[in-house]
């Protein structure tokens, strides 16, 4: 079993994209892909909307399977080929609560990827795969606090970045791939790796 992670430093730069084409490119691997949402306070994770639900008693978490192909992210997970897309939605802090069920998951797939950067507090992955927009200038603390971990960066643009408080050196020594490059260094890099485990708490 392995376990791929698929994270990046801000929404809409194209980690969906980057996921779904792994699972296409490499379908047997059998994957179980899952998305991992986290919310602000006062949202419920149950909905996604606000609310005024005390989270951690009420609604710690939500999980969803896709059953259908389609324009969602973890529809799009289904449509390039995944065995199962599922997705989790939490709270801010709170995806500790959802750690015996995504366990659980795992335990029953073949191999799982997983867009997500808040995972690994949870777990060492067999590769972290980084998307960079070096035109958007948001960088979300979970992607800075992980990204010297990561094993390759995919650019979602060139140039130079608009980042503040980025040191250059995160980043600038990680290898950068896309397209068939970033498909065999996945596959190289699968075929000599042990098991995803989880991190001691």
């Amino acid at each position: 079993m392995s376990l791929v992670v698929v994270g990046g430093h801000s929404r809409n730069i194209g980690k969906t994209s980057v996921a779904a084409g792994l699972i296409a490119a490499l379908p047997q691997y059998n994957w179980t892909a899952m998305k991992i949402t986290q919310y602000g306070h006062g949202v419920c994770s149950s909905e996604g909307e606000p609310c005024d639900c005390a989270v951690e008693l009420d609604h710690p978490y939500a999980i969803s399977e896709e059953t259908a192909p389609g324009p969602t992210d973890s529809g799009r997970f289904l449509a390039a080929g995944a065995r199962r897309a599922l997705w989790l939605r939490t709270a801010v802090g709170q995806l500790g609560n959802a750690v015996g069920v995504i366990r659980k998951i795992m335990a029953e797939s073949e191999n799982t990827i997983v867009e997500s950067n808040s995972i690994l507090q949870f777990w060492k992955p067999d590769l972290y795969i980084v998307v960079l927009d070096f035109a958007v200038a948001d960088f979300k603390e979970s992607a800075l606090r992980y990204l010297d971990r990561a094993d390759c960066i995919v650019p979602a643009s060139a140039g130079e970045p608009s980042w503040s408080g980025v040191s250059r050196r995160l980043w600038e020594s990680k290898p950068r791939l896309e397209g068939e490059g970033l498909v065999r260094f996945v596959e190289q890099a699968l075929a000599c790796s042990p098991n995803s485990r989880p991190i001691p708490q």
